[in-house]
Order: structure tokens, then C-alpha cells, then sequence
């Protein structure tokens, strides 16, 4: 069994305003249907995640999570940050381990985490 991931660091405002900026025209890779959280689902959103970098998540209207439920399983198992929920759909990022795609923009000095 692998190690869990560690956690993603805390986004800034101006880091998640980028990502939710690149992830608008973006359509959802992963849905989440009636059998919820599994570790089929975690594996699938890892992969997705690996690839992609950023990533949209669906949630069904049969799904038995709701997204907040649904964003803290995806944050705590996958090692990912939740970029942003609306409605029915959680916008995902984590920063690829070997060549990232997505530059993120640098955090200014004095910033909060």
C-alpha cells in the first residue's frame, strides 16, 4: 500500500485566482455517481490529477457526499488542493511531482498562508 500524500500547501488568493481562471473553460474528467467515495474514485481522480494537474470533479445528483464532504476526501486522500466549488462541481489542483505544467504565480512577501 503507498504512503498517503502529503497535504498540497495552502493556496493564495492570486494562486487560486489563476487556477479558477484557467479551469473555466474546462469540462469535468471525473464524476462521482451513486456509489460515492471508493478507492476506485480515488485512484481514478489521482491519475486525473497526475495528467492534468487541474482538474474539474462532477458530482451527480444520486452521489450520497455532498461537495464539501466530497471536497475534504479528495483533499485529504489525494494530497490536492480544492481550488473552488460550485454547485455540483469541485475545481482540483495538484502540482505534478516531476514536470509541472501550470506555473503558479509567486506569493508576495507579508502574504498570509
Amino acid at each position: 500500500m503507498a504512503p498517503p500524500p502529503r497535504p498540497a500547501p495552502p493556496l493564495s488568493g492570486n494562486q487560486s485566482r489563476h487556477l479558477r481562471a484557467l479551469a473555466h473553460s474546462t469540462k469535468p474528467v471525473v464524476q462521482v455517481g451513486k456509489n460515492g467515495w471508493s478507492a476506485g474514485l480515488r485512484a481514478e481522480i489521482d491519475a486525473a490529477l497526475l495528467a492534468h494537474e487541474l482538474i474539474k470533479v462532477r458530482i451527480t445528483g444520486e452521489a450520497p457526499l455532498d461537495s464539501g464532504a466530497l471536497a475534504v476526501h479528495i483533499a485529504a486522500e489525494n494530497g490536492a488542493a480544492v481550488v473552488q466549488t460550485v454547485g455540483h462541481t469541485l475545481t482540483v489542483y495538484r502540482r505534478h511531482p516531476n514536470k509541472p505544467k501550470i506555473e503558479l504565480p509567486k506569493r508576495r512577501q507579508g502574504a498570509r498562508p
